[in-house]
């Protein structure tokens, strides 16, 4: 039965052998096959796992948001003839908040076996180190872009929050990071405890929770930094 394993990659330019599991990299080594959200990163991923590794004899599949449903079906075919399939995600951990999920999807439909390897996680790691309600918890992804439908989605994470003592975790385009954080301070209680978890696993990186008073007030600059964020009360 052919196997497709969910490889993480990292989240930084923190070389693999730091954060993954010695196992994973053997796993790497030997496949032949990958299914990947960017080709170039994936290439440069590998070649970090083992420079021996010949990048040349393998096959990539490039998945996005653009990729047809037809499409994401055919990058299973070599399982169909008895290949493992690697998949890797720009996200650290394939098939959360990933396109990767839909290969998930029609792989256990197919009856394949589905092997989840260890690797970090921005939404687990910044959790982890953030001091809120790890038993409830929600990762909302992107927050609207227009104003009005922002600014509701801000108070809709504030009602939960109160309602239900659930952390909300959300993201934000790298180059808008400043100006959600100014956003979050002007719209929401300044009681409001924001967590921002920024260059996870990085040699930079920084998780700092602090009231959004504090935030209103602070020097900061997360431009253009990987950086995911975290509400509770």
């Amino acid at each position: 039965m052919p196997t497709i394993y969910l490889l993480p990659s990292t989240m930084s330019d923190t070389a693999p052998q730091q954060v993954l599991p010695a196992g994973n990299i053997d796993i790497a080594r030997r496949l032949k096959f990958f299914i990947v959200e960017n080709l170039r990163t994936a290439r440069r991923f590998l070649k970090a796992c083992d420079r021996d590794i010949n990048i040349d004899e393998l096959t990539f599949f490039e998945l996005n948001r653009h990729t047809s449903p037809e499409e994401v079906a055919g990058m299973l075919n070599p399982a169909a003839e008895g290949h493992d399939i690697g998949i890797i995600s720009e996200a650290g951990c394939p098939a959360i908040a990933d396109p990767g999920a839909d290969v998930v999807a029609i792989a256990q439909r197919k009856g394949y076996d589905v092997r989840p390897l260890v690797g970090p996680s921005s939404i687990i790691l910044s959790l982890m180190a953030s001091g809120f309600n790890g038993q409830s918890f929600a990762f909302l992804g992107y927050l609207p872009i227009d104003a009005s439908q922002r600014t509701a989605a801000m108070h809709a994470m504030e009602r939960r929050i109160k309602s239900e003592s659930q952390t909300q975790i959300f993201i934000e385009t790298p180059y808008r990071n400043n100006k959600l954080i100014a956003e979050l301070a002007r719209a929401l209680p300044g009681q409001m405890m924001l967590c921002v978890a920024s260059d996870i696993t990085g040699s930079n990186e920084k998780i700092i929770t602090r009231p959004l008073s504090w935030w209103a007030k602070a020097t900061y600059n997360y431009d253009k930094t990987p950086t995911i964020f975290l509400l509770y009360r």
